[in-house]
C-alpha cells in the first residue's frame, strides 16, 4: 500500500509537470526561398530566451519545442538584417499545439498562421485597425525620411539653424503620427477590456499599463482571469504595477545620492524638512520634455523662493556632452541636475543605480513631486496626471 501511494505521487507530479508544458511543432512553407536557414526566436521567461533555426529544403522547414503558454515570437530568413521591421522579419504568437505557417520571401509581414488561437486573435484585431495601420505606414515613412534629412545634415556638419529647422521638422512629422495612434489605442483598450482571458490581452497590457493612471491599470489587472494573472505577461503586468506603487502619491521617495552635472554631491535627502523637490525625468533627445522647459522655468522662477527645488534626472548616461549642451541651450541650469545612473554592460545593462527604477519611470517626460517628509504627493506623465493638475498642485502649495 505504501509503495502504491508513492507511486501515485510521482504520477501526480509528472502529470502537473506535463500540464504546465505542451510541445509544439511548427511546420512551415516559404515561397521565393527554396534552400538557406529559417531562424526562430521567443522567450519563455525572464530566464529562457530560444533562439533556433531550421534549413529550408524545397520550400518547407520544421520546428520544435516545449512552451507552457502562447509566446510573441521572431521568425527570419539568413538574409534578414537587424532592424525588426526588415521584410524578411516577422512577428506572431507561437503556441503549444500543432501549427502551420505561411512565408513569402521579402515579405515576412503577411506570414499565415493556422493552430495558434492567440494569434488568430491578434490577426483579426489587425484587421479592425487596417485603415489606421496603413495611415501610420505612410506617416511613419515621412517621419523617417524627416530624421534621416536631420541624420545627413548633422554629419554634412550643416549649422545650427539648419539643424534645428529640420529637428522641427521631424518632430512635426512625428506628432502627426499621435492622433492615429490614438485611435489604434482605443481599439487595443476596447479588445483588453472585453477580453480578461486572453494572452493576447496580457501582451497588450502589458505595454500599456505603464502609461496608464496606476488605478485603472490597478483596475483592469484585477478583472483578469487567473490563467492569465499567473502567465509570464501577467506576472508582469503584476510586477509592473507595484513599481508604479512606488513612485506614486502616498510612497515615500527611494533616496538617492550622486554627483550633479557640475560633479558636486547631492542627496535627495538634503531636502527632506525644507523643501518640496520636483523629480524631472528627461533626456537631450526627448523633444516633448524639452518643449516644456520654458514653461518650467517659469514655475521654478515663481515658487523657488516659496520652498520648491527641482532636480532634472536625465536618461543621457552615454553621452554627457549632449546633456550639459541641451542644459546650456535651455537655459535650465538654474535647478540641479543628474544623470539616472543606467549602466551599459556586456551582457545588457546594470540598474543598480538607476535612479528611475524606484519611480517605475518607462515613458518620458515624467515628474515626481514630493513634500517636505519625503513622501509623493504627485505624479504627472508616465501613467500619473497632466501638467495642468501639477500646476495646479503647487499652486495649492504655495499659494
Amino acid at each position: 500500500m505504501k509503495k502504491y501511494l508513492i507511486t501515485f505521487t510521482l504520477l501526480i507530479t509528472v502529470w502537473a509537470t506535463q500540464a504546465q508544458e505542451a510541445g509544439f511543432t511548427l511546420q512551415g512553407k516559404i515561397k521565393g526561398i527554396t534552400t538557406g536557414k529559417i531562424k526562430l526566436s521567443y522567450r519563455i521567461n525572464d530566464e529562457q530566451f530560444v533562439q533556433d533555426s531550421a534549413a529550408v529544403q524545397n520550400g518547407t522547414f520544421a520546428f520544435k519545442g516545449v512552451l507552457t503558454e502562447p509566446v510573441e515570437a521572431y521568425i527570419s530568413s539568413d538574409k534578414a538584417g537587424r532592424d525588426f521591421d526588415d521584410p524578411n522579419r516577422g512577428m506572431f504568437f507561437l503556441s503549444p499545439g500543432n501549427l502551420t505557417i505561411e512565408l513569402n520571401a521579402g515579405h515576412f509581414s503577411a506570414l499565415k498562421v493556422t493552430g495558434s488561437a492567440t494569434q488568430d486573435e491578434s490577426t483579426a484585431l489587425k484587421k479592425q485597425k487596417k485603415d489606421q495601420i496603413d495611415q501610420m505606414n505612410v506617416l511613419s515613412a515621412a517621419y523617417n525620411n524627416a530624421n534621416m534629412a536631420y541624420i545627413n545634415a548633422k554629419k554634412a556638419g550643416k549649422t545650427e539653424e539648419e539643424l534645428e529647422a529640420l529637428k522641427e521638422i521631424a518632430t512635426q512629422a512625428k506628432d502627426r503620427m499621435d492622433p492615429v495612434r490614438e485611435e489604434m489605442d482605443k481599439v487595443d483598450m476596447s479588445f483588453i477590456k472585453t477580453h480578461p482571458d486572453s494572452y493576447l490581452t496580457a501582451y497588450l497590457l502589458r505595454w500599456k499599463v505603464s502609461g496608464m493612471p496606476l488605478n485603472e491599470g490597478k483596475a483592469i489587472y484585477t478583472r483578469l482571469s487567473d490563467r492569465i494573472k499567473n502567465s509570464e505577461y501577467g506576472k508582469e503586468i503584476g510586477k509592473e504595477i507595484k513599481s508604479l506603487e512606488g513612485g506614486s502619491p502616498g510612497s515615500v521617495a527611494s533616496v538617492f545620492a550622486v554627483n550633479d552635472i557640475n560633479g558636486q554631491p547631492i542627496s535627495l535627502a538634503d531636502f527632506k524638512g525644507k523643501k518640496y523637490v520636483l523629480l524631472d525625468f528627461w533626456a537631450s533627445w526627448c523633444v516633448p520634455c524639452r518643449k516644456v522647459n520654458p514653461h518650467l522655468i517659469g514655475l521654478y522662477n515663481k515658487y523657488k523662493d516659496k520652498g520648491l527645488e527641482i532636480i532634472g534626472v536625465s536618461d543621457d548616461d552615454s553621452n554627457l556632452a549632449a546633456w550639459k549642451k541641451a542644459v546650456d541651450q535651455d537655459k535650465i541650469g538654474i535647478w540641479k541636475h543628474v544623470l539616472r545612473g543606467l549602466k551599459r554592460t556586456q551582457t545588457g545593462y546594470d540598474k543598480s543605480a538607476d535612479i528611475s527604477e524606484p519611480y517605475a519611470i518607462h515613458t518620458l517626460p515624467t515628474k515626481i513631486l514630493i513634500d517636505k517628509n519625503g513622501v509623493i504627493i504627485g505624479r504627472y506623465g508616465g501613467g500619473g496626471e497632466g501638467d495642468e493638475a501639477m500646476d495646479k498642485k503647487l499652486a495649492e502649495i504655495f499659494n
